[in-house]
This record gives structure tokens, C-alpha cells and sequence, in this order.
């Protein structure tokens, strides 16, 4: 494979990446009803397969690209698209040559979360729409960036928090929005999965087959080692966000929505990386505390917890009688998709909402579901059961066809203010002080070193640009 920083091609394209960016975006087209949308998923080993697996129903749409950095990922992806009966992919390992590409009309990040926001600029400036895994960003200020170029080349774009796409969810929203809590003053945010050790990695060779510069990206190139690569890279500083900003930015994005709020006043987290000694530099167990002011002057509370090990359930969430049966009781064998969200633990996780109200609350689980309990004596109010399916993806299509970025369910901007949430706590957590914040000018108040860690470095070409 060849080393992009000093093979002359990769050079020359470097130089005159705007003017092929120009060229790309000029070719960008307006779908009609009955035009075929050409898609391309980056980043195929875990999550953008499920990606996949959500264009390839949806009647006009085809994934005509894979993008991996890592050709045995791409292999095993094709072989598995052709056993899915989908026509063989067009394959990239390099997304600055997929986007030169005239006939992708959108593309599907589904990449490490260091990648995120530069990739989504990239894409928006060459014309194609995007489809942006959460969080979608690695930083505050790459973040506001995105956004801004969203904004500048009138792509549409979608942010991957798909519970906002969930039935049960929108209705619970609705409910809380119509009165059924009174005034809702608090919410929490619960993200109770179990996470084993990752254990110790030696330096060791890049994989055959791994552009591991590409991979690197944005990020400072280190010594290669397994625990700075496939999902471990979830807990290094460097390429991840910890489980705030895995599977932690589901709850925050919808702990902000119910209570109806966007950028926080100030923000105090604590916490630890308890029990295991090994490689991960994030927490896995935090609290966060946010303070919110609204536009009439009254004050909300949000917090947010992350539990990385044995714990109990709240509110039934995670539970069969809460999700319909769709989650194990303790003692049952997880199903493959829960396998994936963590180790086998025999115990479901809990993960989901609660919001507080003068008249109530209300639980919602990230399975597509919610109940209400309701006065003094929490009687049972209004619920619904509705498995989350395909209706996100659904969504970024029809909002292809029609140009309406209105009709997203989860447009960039609300995944950039949930993603702010995240990096403000972590900052929070890191610097071991409550961060002051701005919601006007969306800046850090008083606290350079917060400042700085909140706008991130790049490394050399992979630098997002400070004007998009």
C-alpha cells in the first residue's frame, strides 16, 4: 500500500485538493423521486455496517462505495455484501479520492470519532451530502466547524443520533412538551454498561494491509499497538472520547431535548478509571453536572452518569417489563447485538433517560420505549413499546430527495450542542474544575487552559481548516 505522505501522486493531490473539491462539488446534482442515490459508507468494521445494513432496504438507494483504511476489513465487507446479493462496491482507502469522486452523492462516517468532524467538512465542501456517526465531533471547536460548513455549501446532513427517529421517544418528547410532567426542571442521563479491562498492549508492527497514517489522521502518530486501534480506541484520549462519547451522547441528546435546552452556563465533573490496571486513559465511571439557564430566566439541571461495571437497574430500564422483552433478564445469554455493546455479562445494561417534573416523571430507554408515573404515589401514566428500526436512515434519504434540512430528525447542529456536552464534562473531568460557558458566544469563560483543550490539535495534512 502506498505511504501517503511520500508517495508524489499523494503529494500532487494534496496541492490541489480545492481545486478537486471545487470540481466535485460542482457536479453535485438534485435527486428527483425516482433518481438512484449512490451511497458511500466510510468506516466498515463495526458500526458502518450497520449502516449498510440500513441504506440497502430503503427502494432507490444503493451503497455503491466502501471506504476502509484497512484492506482486509474491505475484503471481508464485499464478500459480505455479495452474500447479501448487493452488486460489488467500488472500494477507496482514501476518503480525500472518494469525495473527488462525481458520482458519490452522499456519504455514510462511521469512522473513529477523531475523524469525524474533517471528514464531514471535506464532504461538505466537495458537495456531497452526509450522513455523520455521533459524536460528531472529537473536539468543541471541530464541532462548531462542521456546522458551519453544513451551513456554508447547503448540504444536508445527519447527525447518528437515531433515538431521535424512535417513535416511543418522540412521543414521550411530545408528552413532556404538552404538560404531562408540569415544568420539567431535571434530567438524567444513565449509561450503566459493563466494560472488562482492556489489559496491556505492546508496540508492535501496523497490521498487513493497514494504512495505519490514514488511520492516524488528525491524531499524533504513535507506536502502533492493538489497544490504540479496533474499538479500543474508544478509551484513548488521542482518537476517543470515553463512553460519554460512545454510547454515552444517545443519553445526553436526549436528556438535552426533553428539558429543552441547548449550551450549558457551567459544568462540574468527577470520576475515575476504577479497578483496572491497563491501557485506557478515559474514565469508566464519571458524573457530570450541568446548569442550564432558559430564555425566561429559570434554571435546569441536568447530570449524567456513566457506570463501567456491576450495577443496578433504575426506573425498570433495561428491563424486560420496560422494553418488551427485547432485553435479557440476568442469567440469559445476551443477543449478538448486545454482545457487541460490551462484554457478555449475563446482566443487560441500563441505558436511558429519567426527567423530573412538578407533577412527575418519566423513563425512556434507548430500545424504543417509555413510561410515565405520575402525582405523589407514581401512578402509571402514559407508555410506549416501539423497537427502534430503520427509520433514521429513511429519514436522511427522503431529506436528500427533497433538500428540506428542516425535516431531519437529528440535524448537525443539535448533534453538535449534544456533543459540546460531552466535551465540556470531559474537559471538566481532565482539568479537575467546573468549566464556565457562554451559551451566547459559546466560549469558555475565564479559562484558557479549557479553551485550549476544547479546540484540540491536528497533525499535519489532516488539519481542519479555521476558515470551512
Amino acid at each position: 500500500m502506498e505511504n501517503n505522505l511520500e508517495n508524489p501522486a499523494r503529494r500532487s493531490f494534496l496541492k490541489t485538493g480545492a481545486a478537486v473539491l471545487a470540481t466535485a462539488a460542482s457536479a453535485s446534482r438534485v435527486l428527483g423521486a425516482n433518481d438512484r442515490i449512490r451511497i458511500a459508507v466510510v468506516g466498515l468494521r463495526g458500526r458502518g455496517w450497520d449502516h449498510v445494513k440500513g441504506y440497502k432496504p430503503i427502494p432507490g438507494v444503493e451503497v455503491a462505495y466502501f471506504c476502509d483504511v484497512d484492506e482486509s476489513v474491505l475484503s471481508k465487507r464485499c464478500a459480505d455484501a455479495e452474500a447479501m446479493g448487493m452488486a460489488k462496491p467500488q472500494t477507496y482507502t482514501d476518503f480525500r479520492k472518494l469525495i473527488a469522486d462525481k458520482n458519490v452523492d452522499a456519504v455514510s462516517i462511521a469512522t473513529p470519532n477523531h475523524w469525524h468532524s474533517l471528514m464531514g467538512i471535506w464532504a461538505a465542501q466537495a458537495g456531497k451530502d452526509i450522513y455523520c456517526e455521533k459524536p460528531c465531533s472529537h473536539n468543541w471547536w471541530e464541532g462548531r466547524q462542521l456546522v458551519r460548513a453544513v451551513d456554508k455549501y447547503k448540504v444536508i446532513c445527519e447527525h447518528g443520533s437515531q433515538c431521535r427517529s424512535s417513535a416511543a421517544i418522540k412521543e414521550a418528547m411530545e408528552q413532556m412538551n404538552s404538560g404531562l410532567l408540569g415544568n420539567v426542571y431535571f434530567a438524567r442521563g444513565l449509561c450503566y454498561k459493563w466494560r472488562d479491562t482492556i489489559g496491556r498492549a505492546s508496540p508492535e508492527a501496523v497490521p498487513a494491509g493497514v494504512d495505519y497514517d490514514l488511520w492516524t489522521g488528525p491524531a499524533p502518530k504513535k507506536q502502533f499497538t492493538k489497544n490504540r486501534f479496533h474499538y479500543n480506541w474508544h478509551w484513548i484520549w488521542d482518537t476517543g472520547n470515553g463512553d460519554l462519547g460512545n454510547q454515552g451522547i444517545h443519553e445526553l441528546d436526549l436528556a438535552r431535548w426533553g428539558l429543552g435546552v441547548e449550551l450549558p452556563t457551567k459544568v462540574t465533573a468527577i470520576g475515575g478509571h476504577f479497578m483496572f490496571d491497563d491501557d485506557q486513559e478515559t474514565p469508566n465511571t464519571i458524573t457530570a453536572i450541568y446548569e442550564f439557564r432558559t430564555p425566561d430566566g429559570k434554571t435546569k439541571m441536568m447530570n449524567f452518569e456513566v457506570r463501567g461495571w456491576i450495577t443496578n437497574h433504575e426506573a425498570e430500564i433495561g428491563t424486560p417489563q420496560f422494553d418488551g422483552g427485547d432485553v435479557p433478564a440476568a442469567g440469559i445469554t445476551p443477543s449478538a447485538k448486545q454482545k457487541s455493546l460490551g462484554p457478555v455479562s449475563g446482566k443487560p445494561a441500563t441505558i436511558g433517560n429519567l426527567y423530573y417534573g412538578s407533577k412527575g416523571y418519566l423513563a425512556i430507554s434507548n430500545y424504543g420505549a417509555y413510561k410515565s408515573f405520575l402525582g405523589p404515589d407514581a401512578e402509571p401514566g402514559p407508555g410506549k413499546q416501539v423497537p427502534v428500526k430503520n427509520e433514521h436512515f429513511v429519514n436522511f434519504i427522503e431529506c436528500m430527495r427533497s433538500r428540506k434540512a428542516e425535516d431531519l430528525h437529528a440535524p448537525i447542529r443539535e448533534g453538535y450542542l449534544s456533543s459540546t456536552l460531552i466535551h465540556l464534562a470531559n474537559a471538566s473531568y481532565r482539568l479537575g474544575r467546573t468549566i464556565h460557558f457562554d451559551p451566547t458566544t459559546e466560549a469558555v469563560v475565564g479559562d484558557s487552559e479549557a479553551t485550549a483543550l476544547l479546540k484540540g490539535t491536528y497533525r499535519h495534512p489532516f488539519v481542519v481548516p479555521q476558515n470551512v
